[in-house]
């Protein structure tokens, strides 16, 4: 069993729950699931722990990251295949992600060295005169941190290490079905030397736990990844709270007439199926001007249909699982719908337990719930414009706004894009799925609020202070 890290000790439950294998249904391991008892142990762990982290220096937080960071990537062949277990995702990207994790936990440690506020020039006031101001960057306090299943390290890793940097403490609540992750994750900082009171983990339903959590007026600040419907839920319970929601998406790639049409064909497979579709800033619309589009879908086709559905953990899979066959049988039942409605199917659409064919769907329409709603699964749905005012208008059609991209070689086109379309990261010459852990990352519209990468995370997870000095 994995035990829940509450106030530096290991903790159980009288009701535990199984972790189990999305793609055999194996039980990989049980954790506790917590109570409100638990939930107040913690709360108050993390109270004093918060009082404490504020006397550190920054210098400290940085060394015990930057441990943290090289034990991690020391333990790849660790971590990995205890990703793809739980998770589901091929080893390749499990691998992927402990580096990525890695990575994100050493830029956490820099900025820990990096917090500082700003000289206000006061004299530029009208009564200003001779006074000297200046702000000052302070730690939050309590965190709660709120992760997705879907990147079990590094979206944690996200969370926990520009917490650590800023000062604060957490209480992290990971996915319910991948819980296995986050908890190694915080055992290894503890070894890396963060405080155990720092950083505690819960186990359990978010919807009960979320809650408690989140209303506590103990809590300064909120960081959540998920779904649209949880992150409102979490913003009502929160009240007068600092928030960061990482929310859903339907990222849309736009595909001009002077795109290099193998070039957009490896891009839409890479960024449409990898994790089995389910990133939020996965390629679900594909916007394809009408001239071209008969010749796109024929160069698609064969590297879709190449791609090798099965067991994670062998070495020549290139798309496993989803999370849980009823995730699969609900992706399976939109693309149903969309076929009834007018959608052909030019490859994929089939099923085996969790397991989504990597699936093209083209006469899509924009009333289609395949174009409308987050589908986060292995299937991108191909719509037709005339001209780039249609294919923005196309790209906007959604209330959500994290990602897009745009292929062509017209720089008038690309700059147009850029401006016009509403999404928070805009990618040219590529598909919306690509994110390097130090940029600035977050959403428009439904799609959340606030900034993640660590030096933006440490902004959000400090307060500013004003300073005025009367001479």
């Amino acid at each position: 069993m994995a035990d829940m890290l509450i106030d530096g000790k290991q903790v159980s439950s009288s009701k535990l729950m199984e972790v189990r294998s999305p793609y055999d249904g194996t039980v990989i391991n049980t954790v506790p699931v917590a109570d409100s008892s638990h939930v107040e142990s913690a709360l108050a762990a993390a109270a004093k722990a918060a009082d404490m982290m504020r006397q550190t220096t920054g210098y400290q937080r940085s060394q015990w990251l930057r441990k943290a960071a090289m034990l991690l990537a020391s333990r790849v062949d660790e971590f990995a295949p205890l990703i793809s277990k739980e998770e589901g995702k091929i080893l390749a990207e499990s691998r992927a992600e402990v580096a990525r994790a890695a990575e994100t936990l050493d830029l956490s440690a820099d900025e820990a060295k990096r917090i500082a506020g700003e000289q206000i020039p006061l004299d530029g006031s009208s009564i200003g005169g001779s006074r000297i101001g200046f702000s000052i960057r302070v730690p939050c306090g309590v965190v709660v941190a709120v992760t997705p299943f879907n990147f079990p390290l590094n979206l944690v890793a996200h969370k926990l290490g520009p917490a650590i940097a800023a000062g604060n403490a957490v209480i992290l609540k990971p996915a319910m079905v991948t819980p296995l992750s986050g908890i190694k994750l915080a055992t290894l900082l503890h070894e890396a030397g963060v405080p155990p009171a720092a950083v505690q983990v819960l186990t359990g339903s978010g919807a009960e736990l979320g809650k408690a959590l989140c209303g506590d007026s103990r809590v300064r600040k909120i960081s959540f990844t998920g779904s649209h419907a949880v992150g409102e839920s979490i913003c009502r319970a929160a009240g007068i709270k600092r928030v960061t929601m990482e929310l859903g998406s339907n990222a849309p790639l736009i595909v001009m007439d002077d795109a290099d049409l193998e070039q957009v064909a490896a891009a839409t497979v890479a960024t449409g199926y990898s994790n089995a579709g389910q990133v939020c800033i996965s390629t679900q619309r594909v916007l394809v001007d009408h001239a071209i589009l008969p010749d796109f879908l024929d160069v698609l086709r064969p590297k879709v249909e190449g791609l090798r559905t099965g067991n994670p953990l062998t070495e020549s899979t290139n798309v496993g699982p989803m999370i849980r066959t009823a995730d699969a049988e609900r992706v399976a039942s939109w693309i149903d719908e969309a076929v009834k409605q007018g959608a052909k199917v030019v490859t994929g659409a089939m099923r085996d337990r969790a397991i989504v064919r990597p699936t093209v769907l083209a006469n899509v329409t924009p009333d289609m719930k395949v174009s409308r709603e987050e589908l986060f699964g292995p299937a991108v749905a191909v719509l037709s414009f005339s001209d780039i005012d249609e294919a923005i208008a196309l790209a906007n059609d959604t209330r959500y706004g994290l990602a897009a991209g745009i292929f062509t070689r017209d720089i008038g086109r690309a700059m147009r894009f850029i401006r016009e379309v509403q999404s928070g990261n805009l990618h040219v010459n590529w598909g919306p799925q690509w994110r390097a852990d130090l940029m600035p990352y977050g959403g428009l519209k439904d799609s959340g609020l606030g900034k993640e990468g660590p030096h933006y995370t440490v902004r959000e997870m400090t307060e500013e202070k004003m300073v005025v000095i009367h001479n």
